[in-house]
Parts: C-alpha cells; sequence; structure tokens
C-alpha cells in the first residue's frame, strides 16, 4: 500500500499557511492513487466547498454518501446530503435513499425526501420506483390521499395486490366519515378477486344495500371454502338470508352457532324466516336442534322466551304451535302453554280437524277451565265431535258454569254454599299464583272481593293472596262490611290496585312470579365477583320488572360510586357517566332521609330539583329506589327507572325490590370475602381447597355474618380415614392424590356462601353459611352421592367419609371468638362421636349450655 503520510503532511503544512489551493492538489494526488480514502476525501470536498470549486465538491460529496449508505454509516452519510443539497440538486436516487435515513429521526424530512424522489422517477418515467416510494409514504403517512395515490399507481403498473389493499383503505377511512365505501371497495375487489378482505368488505355492503344476490356471488367462493373464517361464513349466510335461500342458510348459520354459541340470536332469525316462507318441519326441526343444545348448556327459560317471542313475531303455523305447546308444558309456563293450545284450536277447527280442536280444548280446560270463550269453543265442537268426548270436555266445565250462573243471579242459597264459594274461590286464586298466572288470579279475587265484601277483614289468609297478587280491595267511604250476599246482595265492584305500566301487566313473568324471583337471588348468589354480582342484578331486575333502565350502585353516603352498572332495554339509550352519578347521588339522598323512594312523576318530584337538568335529559318519567343496607349502613342503592311513560309502583314492587336487595348485600359481601381469600393466596392449588391457616379466619368471618343477618352456620367435619393407617396401607402420595380428588369434587357441588378448608391430610372441614343442623344431614347425603365415584387408592370400593356437625350458637351477647371456639370444639366432638359408630356414620352435637360454652363472653 502507497505510504501518503508524506503528502498528508504536506498538505497539513500548507493549510497551516493559508495556501489551501495546494493542500486541495496533495489531497487529490493521494486520491488518484487510492480512491477509497473517505477522510481524505471528505477533507479535499470541504476545500473545494471553501474554494467555490462546487462541481468537484459535488463529485466528492456524491461518492462519500453512496460508500457512507452502502456501510450503514448514516450519521455521515445525512450530513455530506445536506452539504451536497446545498451546493446542486441530488439525484433522485439519492434522495430516496436520504428519506429512508431520516425515516427514524425526523418523519418530516423522510415525508419531503419522498415527495421531491416520487416526483423524479414519475418524470423519468420510473413509475415502478415511484410505487416503492408510495408504500414508503402511506407508512409514514397513512392518509385517504396517500393511500389513493398508491392505489391508483399500483393499478396502472398491473400491481392487484397492492392496490387493492390500498383501495381497502381508503374505503375504510371513508366509512370512518361516514360516507359510502361501497365503490372503493368494489375496486379492490375487482383487482384482487383473492383478496378475503375486499370480498368480505365489499360482500357487506351489498348487503347493506340491499343487493343480496350480488353479495352472494361476491362471498360464495369465500364462505363456502373449508378454511373460511366465522366472519366469512357469517356474511355468507346472511347474504342467503336475505336472498330467501333459507335452506342453504342454515348448515352456514348452524355452523357458526356450533363454533360460537352467542349466534344463538342467528339461528333463532333463521327460524322466522322460515316460519314466514311455511317451511314449517324445517323450522320445527331446527328448532328441536337448538332445545337440544340450550338445555346442556343449562338455558332452558331464555330458550323458551326466545321460542315464544318468534311464534309471537311470526305466521303461526300448526306444526310449530304443537311444538311449542311441549316446550312450554315441559317448562311449567302453564298461562303460554293454555294460549298455545287456543290457537292451536282455531287452527284446528278452521281446518276441519275437529278431533283435534277437540284434544286442544280438552287439555287447555284441564289446565284452566275459566278461561273466558271455553263454553263458546264447546258450542263450536257441538255435534262435530264424538259424544261421549264431546260430554267428556263438558264436563270439565259444568263448576265453572255453574260458579258463572251464581255470579250471574248475584245470589248465594245457603250459608254452607257461600262458605263453599269463597273456599272454591280462594283455592282457585292459590293454584293461578302459584303457577305465575296473575291475571287469572286478580279474577278470582275481584270475584270474592264483589260477592264477599270486607271479607279481607277477618280472613287472614285471603289478606295474605291479596297482598301476593298486588290486589287492593276499593270501598265507598264510610262503608262498613256488607252482610252476606243471600241478605243483601253484592257490594259494587271496585277499580282494582292502580295499573301498572302496561308492559308489566301483560307479563304473566312479572313481579308477583316469585319463583322468578327466587331465580333472581340464585343467580346472583352464584356470581364469584362483585362486578359479576351488580351485572347479573341489573340485568335479571330491569327484564323481570320489564323497566327502561335498571341500576346498582355500591355508594356510601357523602361519597362517589365505588362500582356503579347498568341495564338499558333494548332502544334505551345508556346513561352517560356523569348523568349516571348524578342520578345515583340524588336517589341515594333521598333514601337515606324517606326510605324507599317511589316517585311516578319524576320531573314534577321537587325531590329531584337538583337534578332536573339530568333527569330531562335520561327521559326519565318514573323511579322506584331501594337502599342496600350492610347491617345498619348504607352501602349501596338499587334503582328501577321508566322512560316514556309514568309507570305506577305498587307496593309490592318496593317489598320484592327490598328482598333482593337485601341478597345482593350478602352476595357482594361473599364475592369480597372469595376475593380476598383469593388475594392471600391460602388455596390449594390442586385441590381447591384453603389452607388450615385460614380456617379460623373464615370461620370468624361467617360467624360475624350470621349474627348481623340471623341466620344460622354449621361446621361440618368430613373424615376419610385415620391418617397414620392409611398412609402405612396406600403410601403418602396415593392418600394425598385422592384427597385432591375429593376436594375438587367438594369445591366443585358446594354453594359460593359455603367454604371448604383442608383440616388435615385426610379430613376436610365445611363451613356452611345459611345452614342449620337439619339441613346439614341433607348436604351430607348429597356429598356422599357425589363422592361415590372416588375411589380408596388401588381399590374398587368407593371412599368412605364419617361426619361430625355442629350447629354454631349465634347470639350477639357472645364473643365471636368465644363461639368460633365453641363450635370447633363440638365439631370434633360430634367428629369423635361418629368415628365411634363406624365408617359412614354422621353426628351431630348439640350445644351445652349456653352460660357455661361461652361465659368468657358475657
Amino acid at each position: 500500500m502507497p505510504d501518503f503520510s508524506k503528502r498528508l503532511e504536506k498538505a497539513d503544512k500548507y493549510l497551516q499557511k493559508g495556501r489551501q489551493a495546494d493542500a486541495l492538489d496533495e489531497y487529490l494526488e493521494v486520491l488518484q492513487e487510492d480512491p477509497n480514502q473517505d477522510g481524505v476525501r471528505q477533507s479535499a470536498a470541504d476545500l473545494s466547498m471553501a474554494l467555490g470549486k462546487n462541481a468537484e465538491a459535488a463529485e466528492h460529496l456524491t461518492r462519500l454518501f453512496d460508500r457512507q449508505t452502502s456501510v450503514g454509516d448514516a450519521g455521515k452519510a445525512v450530513a455530506n446530503y445536506r452539504k451536497l443539497a446545498r451546493i446542486s440538486t441530488p439525484s433522485v436516487d439519492h434522495t430516496f435513499r436520504y428519506g429512508q435515513l431520516m425515516e427514524k429521526s425526523s418523519r418530516r424530512d423522510a415525508l419531503e425526501a419522498y415527495t421531491t424522489s416520487e416526483q423524479g422517477f414519475t418524470a423519468a418515467g420510473r413509475k415502478a420506483d415511484a410505487l416503492a416510494v408510495l408504500k414508503r409514504v402511506v407508512a409514514l403517512d397513512p392518509t385517504e390521499a396517500n393511500f389513493k395515490r398508491e392505489a391508483e399507481l399500483a393499478a396502472e403498473l398491473g400491481d392487484g395486490k397492492t392496490a387493492a389493499a390500498g383501495f381497502l383503505k381508503v374505503g375504510e377511512l371513508q366509512a370512518q366519515a361516514g360516507a359510502d365505501p361501497i365503490a372503493w371497495y368494489e375496486r379492490a375487489h375487482q383487482l384482487d378477486v383473492q383478496s378475503a378482505d375486499a370480498a368480505l368488505l365489499y360482500g357487506r355492503c351489498l348487503l347493506a344495500a340491499g343487493r343480496a344476490p350480488e353479495a352472494i356471488d361476491v362471498l360464495a367462493p369465500l364462505g363456502t371454502q373449508p378454511t373460511a373464517r366465522i366472519e366469512d361464513r357469517e356474511a355468507y349466510s346472511k347474504a342467503l338470508l336475505a336472498a330467501g335461500k333459507l335452506t342453504e342458510a342454515e348448515p352456514f348459520i348452524w355452523a357458526l352457532y356450533e363454533a360460537d354459541p352467542k349466534q344463538e340470536d342467528e339461528v333463532a332469525n333463521l327460524i322466522g324466516a322460515l316460519l314466514d316462507a311455511d317451511h314449517h318441519e324445517h323450522a320445527v326441526d331446527l328448532a328441536h336442534k337448538l332445545e337440544v343444545t340450550q338445555l346442556k348448556a343449562g338455558n332452558q327459560r331464555e330458550f323458551v322466551a326466545r321460542m315464544k317471542e318468534i311464534a309471537d313475531q311470526h305466521r303461526p303455523s300448526v306444526d310449530f304451535l304443537e311444538y311449542m305447546v311441549e316446550v312450554f308444558n315441559s317448562a311449567n309456563r302453564e298461562h303460554d302453554y293454555c294460549d298455545t293450545l287456543l290457537k292451536l284450536f282455531e287452527l284446528y277447527y278452521a281446518g276441519g280437524n275437529f278431533i283435534k280442536a277437540a284434544d286442544c280444548l280438552d287439555r287447555s280446560a284441564e289446565v284452566d277451565p275459566y278461561e273466558p270463550g271455553h263454553e263458546r269453543r264447546l258450542d263450536m265442537l257441538r255435534g262435530k265431535v264424538d259424544t261421549n268426548h264431546f260430554n267428556a270436555i263438558a264436563s270439565r266445565f259444568n263448576a265453572v258454569l255453574k260458579m258463572e250462573d251464581k255470579d250471574n243471579k248475584e245470589q248465594a242459597e245457603t250459608a254452607e254454599g257461600e262458605s263453599t264459594v269463597l273456599e272454591d274461590l280462594v283455592l282457585q286464586a292459590e293454584i293461578f299464583i302459584q303457577y305465575s298466572m296473575r291475571s287469572k288470579a286478580v279474577e278470582r279475587l275481584e270475584r270474592i272481593h264483589k260477592l264477599f265484601p270486607h271479607e279481607e277483614e277477618k280472613n287472614e289468609k285471603l289478606r295474605t293472596l291479596f297482598n301476593n297478587a298486588g290486589f287492593t280491595p276499593h270501598y265507598a267511604p264510610g262503608s262498613a262490611p256488607a252482610a252476606p250476599p243471600a241478605a243483601t246482595g253484592p257490594a259494587e265492584a271496585r277499580p282494582a290496585a292502580p295499573a301498572a305500566h302496561p308492559s308489566a301487566q301483560a307479563n304473566e313473568n312479572a313481579v308477583d312470579n316469585f319463583a322468578r324471583v327466587t331465580e333472581i337471588t340464585r343467580n346472583v348468589y352464584r356470581q364469584g365477583s362483585v362486578k359479576g354480582v351488580l351485572f347479573t342484578a341489573v340485568n335479571e331486575i330491569g327484564r323481570h320488572w320489564n323497566a327502561s333502565r335498571c341500576v346498582a350502585a355500591l355508594i356510601t353516603p357523602g361519597k362517589p360510586p365505588s362500582a356503579a352498572l347498568e341495564y338499558c332495554a333494548p332502544g334505551v339509550t345508556a346513561s352517560d357517566v356523569m348523568s349516571l352519578v348524578k342520578v345515583v347521588q340524588i336517589s341515594l339522598s333521598l333514601v337515606v332521609s324517606n326510605g324507599t323512594v317511589m316517585s311516578v312523576n319524576v320531573p314534577e318530584d321537587p325531590g329531584f330539583d337538583e337534578a332536573r337538568e339530568t333527569v330531562t335529559g335520561l327521559n326519565i318519567e318514573s323511579l322506584l329506589a331501594v337502599p342496600l343496607m350492610d347491617g345498619d349502613e348504607h352501602s349501596g342503592i338499587l334503582i328501577l327507572q321508566q322512560t316514556g311513560a309514568p309507570r305506577n309502583w305498587r307496593p309490592t314492587d318496593e317489598v320484592v325490590l327490598n328482598t333482593i336487595a337485601e341478597q345482593m348485600v350478602l352476595a357482594v359481601n361473599n364475592a369480597r370475602l372469595r376475593s380476598l381469600v383469593k388475594t392471600l393466596a391460602v388455596t390449594e392449588e390442586k385441590s381447591g381447597l384453603l389452607k388450615r391457616s385460614s380456617y379460623l379466619d373464615v370461620l370468624l368471618s361467617e360467624t360475624k355474618r350470621s349474627i348481623e343477618q340471623e341466620t344460622p352456620l354449621s361446621v361440618m367435619l368430613l373424615h376419610f380415614g385415620k391418617t397414620g393407617t392409611m398412609i402405612r396401607e396406600y403410601g403418602e402420595a396415593a392418600v394425598d392424590g385422592m384427597m385432591q380428588q375429593v376436594g375438587q369434587v367438594l369445591s366443585s357441588h358446594i354453594r359460593q356462601t359455603d367454604v371448604a378448608v383442608r383440616y388435615d391430610l385426610t379430613t376436610i372441614v365445611l363451613v356452611l353459611a345459611d345452614t342449620g343442623e337439619k339441613n346439614a344431614f341433607f348436604v351430607v347425603d348429597k356429598m356422599r352421592k357425589v363422592l361415590n365415584a372416588i375411589h380408596l387408592p388401588g381399590k374398587s370400593m368407593p371412599v368412605g367419609v364419617t361426619v361430625g356437625i355442629a350447629e354454631a350458637v349465634l347470639q350477639s351477647r357472645y364473643d365471636p371468638v368465644d363461639i368460633v371456639t365453641e363450635v370447633i370444639n363440638r365439631a370434633e366432638g360430634a367428629l369423635e362421636a361418629a368415628k365411634a359408630e363406624g365408617t359412614n356414620a354422621a353426628k351431630s352435637l348439640a350445644a351445652p349450655i349456653l352460660e357455661g360454652a361461652a361465659a368468657a363472653g358475657d
């Protein structure tokens, strides 16, 4: 390699003497001998610029830029490009490369460089290079204009995939801006028919535009592929539905439902469409398939409600109504069962099938012989069916017709007859309430009110029936109890209690259905988190009351809510956060001051003056609010809202809602306790049982809760064999494995409110909330059944379990610590007594003399 040191030293001396031209000559000599001397070339470039030799400087800077970009020296390359740009116009390729270098450090400079290079490439006819620049541009600045430029150029060059992707982006941005993107999606699909995204978006737009046949043509190649995505199949099935190709749509819709049970709505829509298209048998078959899966998932109530909705909204058919009769019968929906039978009666009669019509009337009368119109329907069948069959049906109505005759004459023959009539009517009302047929029960009670005025004042059973049905008898001012009807005639019938909201009246599943209320509280109790409790409560309560909105909030007076969830009926706008908080706070202040709030006309209620603007904005007409009480302290609030029209709240609404609110508080407290236990990480990973260290804390907490709620509490020890003996016989690992299975089974079969604790290797303790000693033995029977599948290690016989039970002495005058100590000792004593009787025995020990058991608590 040549030695350039002397020339470089000479150049330095020239520079010291200010002889720049001579120094430049020396540098050029060096570069002539070795062009790769970048440092020398940099000095030559700088001297050339200083001497005004811009052409020579540009040449040096260009070569430096090329070399530095090739070795990845971005910093020096950027600096030299900028020098080059000051003395000349860089080439379009250099500008493009400069833009690439600037992407990470300066987005603005990179975009400027790309814009310049794209224009240069286009002017030079290098459109492929221009497209490469535009791809960089849209990555840095994904605007509609940039995507459009990229897509148009790609389409011109025949790059269909790039063009389609660009036009898809343009369409998406148009859609976000509220414009119709169909033209852009169409271009994307035309340019790349293999693009699944383009076909899907274009097909959806066609479907939305009512062009179902075209949507099918676009989506068919996509949705019928074995590897099609869920969204592709869904769009294709909707297109088939819209085009009326129902049988073709069914396999796709059913496959979607099997993959995602949330697609139940699509199956229900298909059933309705099949009914409207007179594909009745097909509709019934599909409903049967849906029923099987819904029952397995435990969604019978939701399924029955959905099928009823379909039957009400679509064209009835004999086949489907026959199916619905069986559905309602199996779900114990007696009112719907009878209504559907009567619809079938009319259809069979109109079709001349009088035998089937008679059968429907017979089955309906068996459940409700008091249904209005039965006498007319029976007369319609006279002479059209076998006499014996006709007489058998008529016999069901004899008692009813006699009673109707007595009501019309408004008299009772004897005192004994009056008593029989009253007892019969009371019994009928009880039955109707039991089967949630409130309207029928009210009819019976109105009849009692008419024939036996003021009878409820001396008949406690009748008073209870009036309360359960929400029926309030009204009498003229100053009227005294009337004499029996035979002596004075019947009293005038008076209006019943103020009518509830129309939707609530029409719903036999209304607030009076206490079986439904029990189901609501049971569902609330099943939740494992506070949010789950509130979410389940507002949805179940809101739907049960047919309310516009239902709000549950955890809040203490003077503070903002710590949690709040809202249910909104279909078509009702959800509250914004600020409005929700405002309504909760003002309602809580009214509840704290006045107790339950029942406002029929909220806009005119002075109590809501502070929230007038919020109430108006949310269109709240009526409101019912009850407190969530944790002992004597307010811990939250439960609110029902009605929008659009006022609603008269009934006393029954308040009573039932307060009952549910009490259970909500218990469920929230239990959820918090379970959350705390998980947070403290005291659960065994494999068995699911709590560790022994948490036993006393859990039992103490449950004891305090039971004292406050005045509910029983029991402790149950389940012993599966003597530890030492079992370890010697089976080995510790085998015993531990068996107990892990036992723990898993017990944990999955106890209630959310119960707690299972690993007491020792072969003993488990259950803390049973709201359970007395008597019911604890039912728990023992249940546990024996579920544990029957678990066998001793290496044996075919089921594991035996010996049980000791003790119910806690829950009296507020005793200290909870002493109560816990006493019940633990008594449970262990009960277990020892059970062991003495042999394997599989269960014993309980009653509490000793209370003064001696907990003297320390006095």
